[in-house]
């Protein structure tokens, strides 16, 4: 053997075993991202919010160091007795020895109806893993008050159930992923190995990943939470496995015509290498995009996500093809690669419908525009100002449970009041000017030693809300608590808590689609530009799955109102599907133009786009079946938000790879001819048996 000839041989083995370290030294880091990551809500607010200032500037009373937990008991008989009051007195003072529960506990407070007591005490916000076991043992201390049913809310409890929540999101959720694209592989693909070899790259993608992500969360440099985590995880096993789908599928058919693998893998990545490489990059862009975001948890997700997307890049392109090139055509194994029945009946289901699109290509592109139109109509439906508290969990959690028992027997924004921060000169303006606001039910100074707390000149007021404090009526009181209270002289007051953050949210979600959007779509455009060098199909490409991003959320707000049960989403979800459904939208998109631009220059544009159908039709549908069904593993989380968003991308995914690339997009070009090409020499072009340009 020649010595250039063992060096090619060595390459990948020395490739294959630097993966092989990474998946053994990094791989435990995908369980480990949960160490470093937060849930707390505070962690994730808009940055120059007034609620945001608000809790900044708590700091200085040292009361945002600690998150209340609400104990409501409601009486068996009816009735709270004297001797079931004093009962749950000395319950809530015993709760002071319960771990990182510190402070003195609020005095018990009867309801007006006479059925229900409650109390607060104050959980350190530090808790972390510990909520859960912490809300526990105040539950069980409070269920030791007799003929009462002892419950725990507020945003202790809330965290306790969120930690629940993601227990299981490093080993279920990736567990299960796996699971659903080992099974899809080896249905499709009928191949033993090659499944495993998609997985294992995956896998080690995901470590890798999982480590960068680990040790610059670890530094403060970016924020994780769980929802970061498992898009993290899902987002890097689809997009691993698509990329390698469409490598391993090229290098199958350059195999099948006869070439050595070496020639066959470099042929195969030669050609694949560039698509691969510019679809990676529009997820990616579009992720980083959103550091332009307002929202602190959208944000923490650009980096995250694009370092993800950067991962499974370079797994696709060193790992993959090391393995193929050390394994050749028994990866394939027992389908090896050669002009077998199965493969022709493959191709030809598309090559019917690549005839369907021949014969009528303008009556294909109009039926499917006027499905999608019809879809997107339904579009303003879908409401995005925020998931209530008693949807944020799917299913039952019994925070949710113990707010309804609260809502039901006290003033509905017991618990979570509004902050007012005051100059404490204003201080008896501002309280006079909060209980004239409508829809406040209560105002309160905090106190100390008798006397209004105030530090550096500045003083606390608690406003109890009439209203729950996850609703649309909350919301209004907040802003007409704040137009008042901003107008007091001399006053400068800050509005904040639970309800402001929410409205507020709200806005900085509105501007953040608002400014992201538009930078999205002009980068996809750029990249697709460079690529296809065409003006013209890169507006078409874009112009259609925008069309299927608003014909998707059309159909959400369809099952989320009547078959799930949601009565709106949380205001990052429209914005998260979009990055996710535009930019892997034009991920298939670049698969079947980059071929179509290929098979172009030798029959022309009309022949070009089916023909590169025909070749490239089953295997980005088998990789738009497993994205699809990799996102809707996020349902193992029983979370709204991940729901909303599993089904979107899900469904979305769906519907571009089997109408929008498979029908709308060929039609159009087909219809079209040369022209969508413009200016390329493509737009010029004829059939001429060879390449043209």
């Amino acid at each position: 053997m020649s010595v250039s000839r063992a060096v090619r041989w060595a390459l990948p083995v020395v490739v294959l075993l630097v993966w092989l370290v990474i998946g053994g030294t990094l791989g435990p880091y995908a369980g480990k991202l949960g160490d470093v990551a937060t849930n707390e809500q505070s962690s994730f607010l808009p940055q120059s919010a007034e609620s945001t200032r608000v809790l900044e500037q708590e700091a200085a009373f040292e009361t945002n160091q600690t998150i209340p937990a609400i104990v409501v008991w409601t009486s068996q008989d009816g009735t709270v007795s004297p001797d079931q009051r004093a009962a749950a007195e000395r319950a809530l003072a015993s709760m002071r020895d319960v771990p990182y529960v510190t402070g003195a506990p609020s005095p018990v407070v009867p309801s007006k109806d006479g059925v229900a007591l409650t109390g607060v005490v104050q959980v350190r916000s530090d808790v972390g893993e510990h909520s859960a076991g912490t809300v526990d043992r105040i539950r069980d201390t409070a269920a030791q008050v007799p003929g009462t049913i002892a419950y725990v809310a507020g945003p202790a409890a809330t965290q306790a159930d969120l930690s629940d929540a993601f227990a299981g999101i490093d080993t279920l959720l990736i567990g299960v992923a796996v699971l659903v694209v080992l099974l899809i592989l080896l249905l499709v693909y009928r191949s033993l190995l090659l499944p495993f070899v998609i997985i294992f790259g995956s896998v080690f993608a995901l470590g890798l990943a999982s480590a960068i992500a680990y040790y610059l969360a670890k530094r403060g440099t970016v924020t994780v939470d769980g929802q970061v985590q498992g898009i993290l995880s899902i987002l890097v096993i689809g997009a691993c496995t698509d990329y390698a789908l469409l490598l391993s599928a090229r290098f199958r058919e350059e195999l099948a015509a006869g070439g050595t693998r070496m020639s066959a893998l470099w042929s195969a990545w030669r050609r694949s290498a560039g698509a691969i490489a510019a679809s990676a990059g529009t997820v990616a862009m579009g992720l980083i995009a959103l550091l332009l975001s307002d929202l602190s948890n959208n944000r923490a997700l650009g980096p995250v996500g694009a370092i993800g997307i950067a991962c499974s890049l370079l797994s696709a392109l060193t790992f993959l093809p090391a393995v193929l090139l050390l394994l050749g055509r028994s990866v394939y194994w027992p389908a090896r690669p050669h002009p077998d029945r199965a493969g022709a009946s493959r191709h030809r289901v598309w090559e019917r419908i690549a005839s369907l699109l021949a014969r009528h290509p303008r009556r294909v592109w109009a039926s499917c525009l006027i499905v999608l139109v019809a879809f997107a109509a339904f579009m303003p439906t879908l409401r995005t100002e925020g998931v209530p508290l008693s949807e944020t969990f799917v299913g039952e959690a019994r925070s949710v449970t113990a707010q309804d028992v609260l809502n039901a027997h006290f003033p509905g924004g017991s618990g979570n009041p509004a902050v007012v921060l005051t100059n404490a000169g204003a201080l008896p303006r501002v309280v006079a000017t909060a209980e004239r606001t409508e829809g406040v039910s209560g105002v309160m100074p905090r106190i100390q030693a008798g006397a209004p707390l105030v530090v550096d000149g500045r003083a606390l007021v608690d406003v109890t809300l009439t209203a729950a404090a996850d609703t649309e009526a909350a919301r209004q009181t907040v802003e007409r608590l704040r137009d008042g209270l901003h107008a007091v002289p001399g006053a400068d007051a800050l509005v904040g808590g639970y309800t402001a953050q929410q409205a507020d949210t709200l806005a900085a979600a509105q501007h953040d689609r608002n400014v992201i959007i538009p930078v999205v779509l002009g980068i996809i455009v750029v990249i697709l530009v460079a690529l296809l060098r065409s003006l013209v199909m890169p507006l078409l490409l874009v112009a259609t799955v925008a069309l299927n991003y608003l014909a998707t959320l059309g159909v959400a707000a369809l099952v989320f109102q009547h078959l799930l049960g949601f009565t709106a989403t949380d205001p990052s979800v429209p914005l998260y599907g979009f990055v996710f459904l535009v930019a892997l939208g034009v991920d298939y998109n670049i698969f079947l133009m980059t071929r179509a631009r290929e098979e172009s220059l030798r029959h022309g544009p009309r022949d070009g786009v089916l023909r590169g159908l025909t070749a490239t039709g089953g295997v980005i549908t088998s990789a738009g079946v497993v994205l699809a069904a990799t996102f809707a593993a996020l349902v193992v989380i029983p979370l709204a938000f991940l729901v909303q968003i599993a089904f979107i991308v899900a469904f979305g995914v769906l519907m571009d790879t089997l109408l929008v690339r498979s029908l709308l997009v060929p039609a159009l070009v087909r219809d079209a001819g040369p022209r969508t090409w413009w200016p390329s020499r493509l737009s010029r072009a004829e059939p001429t048996g060879k390449a043209s340009s």
